[in-house]
């Protein structure tokens, strides 16, 4: 499974964006979808993450709720986008896509398959 994100970016504080991530290859493996965080020197944290099997479950992480929303990819494509508004400069981070084959888990940990991520820089 390859996953390629898209959509980061620079952004005024109070400003959004649309961050996509397409994944390709085996994909009929995948079981939940995700978005990721992590800026230099802290930990690696959950911005959202879903189902792709049109069950019901979705998280969020706490820094994002409110702010955030994840979407699947209605079409042929399997992937997933995050729409994010209000964006402060503590968003600033790297944003990772990932893709696990078994659950839909809050802990990067789990995740089976990463992106190169994507560059989100907020400006006060």
């Amino acid at each position: 499974v390859q996953l390629v994100e898209s959509g980061g970016g620079l952004v005024q504080a109070g400003g959004s964006l649309r961050l996509s991530c397409v994944a390709s290859g085996d994909t009929f493996r995948i079981y939940a979808m995700g978005w990721f965080r992590q800026a230099p020197g802290k930990e690696r944290e959950l911005v959202a993450a879903t189902r792709l099997d049109g069950g019901v479950g979705i998280y969020y992480g706490n820094s994002v709720k409110g702010r955030c929303t994840i979407s699947r990819d209605g079409a042929e494509n399997m992937g997933v986008y995050l729409q994010m508004n209000s964006l402060q400069p503590e968003d600033t981070a790297v944003y990772y896509c990932a893709a696990d084959p078994e659950s839909l888990s809050r802990s990067h940990f789990a995740y089976d398959y990463w992106g190169q991520g994507t560059q989100v820089t907020v400006s006060s």
